[in-house]
């Protein structure tokens, strides 16, 4: 009886209790692994009084012994996330942490799951700021309108205009905006002057100046009236309140991506095994119900469940998710197997060894998320000076109320609240919110046209410190898929011959290795003919018959066992293992025919861009999961000194930190599973965009093409962008500078000149306006590029 795992129920909380109707009898769970079952079944145990029914005799014996850790399990509540109290941290801030989610006390923040999960669920934070982006965006449209054309048009008296953009903007700023208040509110409770605080100090004036403004006009001096009404900035506010949530939507939708590595990671394991019963009997098990020693089938073409060891059956897995190397490697009784890998052609019989957390595939995970999480944050330096800034501008605008208020021409208080509302409008964190984003924005695109994708702005701050370049081989030097590199016939026998024999047996045959012989020969031309009797044996070789010849074609164990002497072509094999090629022997009736090489070629473009790469000062290391001799000879071909080779994931991992200890900015470049913990760990990690989607999520740099003279070209697009981004910050404090003092009424006993808000709005959108204009310069090709 074949029992499908019940999809809607927990395999570790399912209720034993509930039960439904079939036409068969009742339906209820098993209280082991959480399967649906039939109470019909003669698999059932009885345990003070009450009768508990199985999937399988595995899990009734598991029950037997231990029936009340079972039952106490059954008997806790369910619990959602957040109930069961997942901790919740601060991408920018580590040590930031909390059980459920919400916003970090330090920036602002709003805090992600430490622990991966493959649940999709959209970030209540995005789903929250969209909505309030979408259902105010209209009022900021037409208060906007208002207050540039409702004088011009005359449609409606001015002081019922200045009423009518108060009720409109109300909801924007009040219902749309309050997060942000409420952040501003927490970084002045934690002493943590930020962003926030700019904007919630900037807006609020705004509004509080423009409500003050709209109920008593009459506190205002006659200066401050205009077109029939004191001038009101409602606009400022309910526009900065909708730029910042669209920009707060676009930051929280690409940290939705930082995750994806993990949950790549996570739906590689399958969700069930085929486990084999003692009496037999076979079964679909929930993959989290496994235990060790428990025996499993892996069909052809299944994921292997676990870790584990190879009992029975001989076949090739395709281990290229976790190696990154793209020939599948050959498995018989005594060999390791990794869970998540791929089984090609035979069917085998495995012992589980390695289960749960203890697998290959969930350390490489927790590897990932320590990395991620224990990635010193580059503290952005708009973020490190708006600390001081805030309480600059906040000093100001108090001393200009005081000073103006005590010392002041009459209204001496009304001149001071003007000026110090003046004050903060000109320092609104518009221009300065903007020169980081800008930048960014722009670099972005321009690089994406150039086959570079960066992931966040902190990787273009720091990819041009690096000093120190990891590469890994296969896929990212090398093309990443075998291809025929050259026939060598024994004497008595022509290469053509030797080629077109043994592309014609391996037309049989679904290995990596035997495509690429079968492509080669088809470009040659080569007439190929129908093998016959053929036959395959995973991972040796293969046989059959062509043109009546009796063929063999495997490697030297193949030859052994049907007694071909090959030894006389042992010296041409050796030099093309040397230059990294695989090498297959081809035997017809029994006499050794020739050899043919496949190797993974080298990348065309590789050698120069190491070279431009190298001639920048950066020191290029290679670490592969690749045979010694292999990467050596790669190494060679490439001018790489520093070649490490038969390197795991963990080893990667270490040589990062290795080399970050002795004060290296590391980068790292990969394309495989294999090398998402090391990506993780780096100061900067690219990813191949030709690899697998793994790697390109747990990079910062993503080279669409595949090719390292992006890394060049990368380089280049991050200084070009941080000297903008300083360029822009200079502008925005600029006029700061020059605004903050003016608008102070520092002038004033000198010229008489006092900043109205109107004139302070409009010097804060010229500096917003030179900040973008600098922004776009970025924007042109040059010849570093």
């Amino acid at each position: 009886m074949n029992h499908q795992h019940d999809t809607q129920h927990c395999p570790h909380c399912a209720s034993r209790h509930e039960e439904k109707e079939t036409t068969n009898g009742a339906v209820t769970t098993d209280p082991v692994c959480g399967m649906s079952v039939s109470t019909g079944t003669n698999l059932q145990h009885t345990y003070q009084g009450e009768t508990f029914y199985f999937c399988s005799e595995h899990c009734r014996d598991r029950f037997k012994k231990d029936p009340q850790s079972f039952l106490n399990k059954d008997s806790e509540p369910k619990q959602t996330e957040t109930e069961a109290g997942v901790w919740y941290t601060c991408p920018m801030h580590p040590e930031v942490r909390q059980k459920g989610p919400g916003s970090c006390s330090k920036c602002g923040m709003a805090l992600e799951p430490e622990a991966p999960s493959l649940e999709d669920e959209e970030n209540p934070e995005l789903f929250d700021f969209r909505r309030r982006f979408w259902w105010t965006l209209t009022l900021t449209i037409i208060v906007t309108t208002l207050a540039m054309f409702g004088h011009q048009l005359q449609l409606i008296n001015p002081a019922a205009q200045s009423w009518v953009e108060l009720l409109l903007a109300a909801p924007v700023v009040l219902w749309a905006g309050l997060p942000f208040f409420i952040r501003g509110a927490q970084s002045i409770l934690n002493r943590s002057p930020n962003m926030w605080t700019l904007i919630g100090l900037g807006t609020s004036a705004a509004f509080i100046y423009s409500v003050v403004a709209t109920v008593a006009p009459g506190v205002f001096p006659e200066d401050f009236m205009m077109d029939g009404r004191v001038a009101v900035y409602f606009e400022a506010a309910v526009v900065i309140i909708s730029l910042t949530l669209l920009g707060q939507i676009f930051e929280l939708r690409a940290r939705s991506q930082t995750s994806g590595a993990l949950k790549s990671l996570l739906r590689l394991a399958p969700k069930t095994a085929r486990r084999i019963n003692d009496d037999g009997s076979e079964e679909d098990a929930p993959l989290d119900s496994l235990q060790r020693g428990d025996r499993l089938r892996v069909r052809p073409g299944e994921k292997v469940p676990v870790d584990g060891v190879v009992e029975e059956g001989r076949s090739s897995i395709d281990e290229s998710m976790l190696t990154g190397e793209p020939v599948p490697v050959s498995k018989q009784a005594g060999d390791k197997v990794i869970g998540a890998t791929i089984n090609t052609t035979g069917s085998l019989v495995i012992r589980a060894e390695q289960v749960g957390a203890e697998t290959t595939l969930s350390q490489i995970v927790q590897m990932v998320a320590q990395a991620q999480r224990s990635r010193a944050p580059m503290q952005r330096l708009a973020d490190v000076v708006a600390g001081y800034f805030v309480i600059t501008v906040v000093v100001i605008a108090v001393l200009t109320l005081l000073v103006w208020g005590l010392f002041g021409p009459q209204p001496s208080w009304v001149y001071g609240l003007v000026n110090a509302v003046a004050v903060l409008i000109i320092a609104c964190p518009c221009a300065l919110g903007l020169a980081t984003p800008m930048s960014i924005m722009v670099a972005t695109g321009r690089a994406a046209t150039e086959g570079v994708l960066f992931r966040d702005a902190a990787a273009i701050e720091a990819l041009r410190t690096i000093d120190t370049l990891i590469v890994d081989k296969t896929g990212t030097l090398t093309e990443g898929r075998p291809v025929f590199k050259q026939a060598v016939a024994a004497d008595g026998f022509d290469q053509e011959e030797v080629l077109r024999l043994a592309a014609s047996l391996d037309q049989g045959s679904e290995h990596p290795l035997a495509r690429a012989i079968v492509e080669a020969a088809k470009d040659k031309k080569l007439t190929l003919t129908q093998a016959g009797d053929f036959d395959s044996e995973s991972g040796i070789g293969v046989q059959g018959r062509v043109d009546g010849k009796r063929l063999l074609l495997g490697n030297t164990a193949w030859m052994k066992q049907h007694s071909v002497d090959w030894q006389a072509l042992t010296q041409r094999a050796e030099s093309l293992r040397g230059q990294g090629a695989s090498v297959m022997y081809l035997a017809v009736d029994g006499t050794l025919a020739g050899l043919l090489a496949v190797a993974d070629p080298v990348k065309k473009t590789s050698k120069e861009a190491l070279q431009t790469i190298r001639n920048a000062g950066i020191r290029v290391v290679m670490a592969t999961g690749d045979g010694i001799s292999t990467a050596k000879a790669v190494g060679l071909e490439l001018g790489i000194e520093e070649v490490h080779g038969e390197v795991k994931p963990d080893d990667k991992l270490k040589l990062v930190e290795q080399l970050q200890a002795e004060g290296r900015r590391v980068a790292m470049a990969g394309d495989g599973i294999n090398d998402a913990p090391a990506l993780a760990k780096a100061d900067i990690g690219i990813a191949m965009g030709t690899g697998t989607d793994v790697a390109m999520h747990s990079a910062q740099v993503t080279l669409v093409k595949g090719d390292l003279r992006g890394i060049v070209r990368a380089r280049y697009i991050s200084e070009s962008t941080v000297r903008n981004m300083r360029q822009n910050l200079g502008f925005a404090f600029l006029y700061n500078s020059i605004g903050v003092p003016v608008a102070a009424g520092v002038v004033y006993p000198f010229s008489g000149l006092l900043l109205s808000p109107m004139i302070a709005a409009l010097a804060m959108s010229m500096s917003s306006v030179s900040v973008i204009t600098n922004a776009l310069r970025l924007r042109h090709k040059h010849d570093h590029f």
